[in-house]
C-alpha cells in the first residue's frame, strides 16, 4: 500500500507541477499579448492626436484665406472707386 501512496503522490505533484507551469506560461503570454496591445494603443492614440491638431490648424488657415479674400476684394473695391 505505500507503494501505490507513493504512485498517487508522484503522479499527483506531477500534474500540480505540469499545470502551474502551464498557468504560468499562459500568464507570460498574456503578459506580452497585453503589453504589445497598450503599445499599439498608443501609437494609435499619437495619430489621432495629430489628426486632432492639423484638423485645427487646417481650419484655421481656412479663415485666414477667407479674411485674406476678405481683404483683397475691399482692396480691390478701392482700387475701382480711385480709378474711376
Amino acid at each position: 500500500m505505500n507503494a501505490d501512496i507513493t504512485v498517487a503522490l508522484i503522479g499527483l505533484s506531477g500534474s500540480a507541477l505540469g499545470t502551474f507551469s502551464g498557468i504560468m506560461a499562459n500568464a507570460r503570454l498574456t503578459s506580452y499579448r497585453i503589453q504589445k496591445l497598450e503599445e499599439e494603443v498608443r501609437k494609435h492614440n499619437q495619430v489621432i492626436e495629430r489628426t486632432n491638431k492639423l484638423e485645427t490648424n487646417q481650419a484655421v488657415f481656412v479663415e485666414q484665406i477667407k479674411v485674406i479674400n476678405h481683404r483683397m476684394e475691399d482692396l480691390e473695391k478701392k482700387e475701382e472707386k480711385f480709378n474711376e
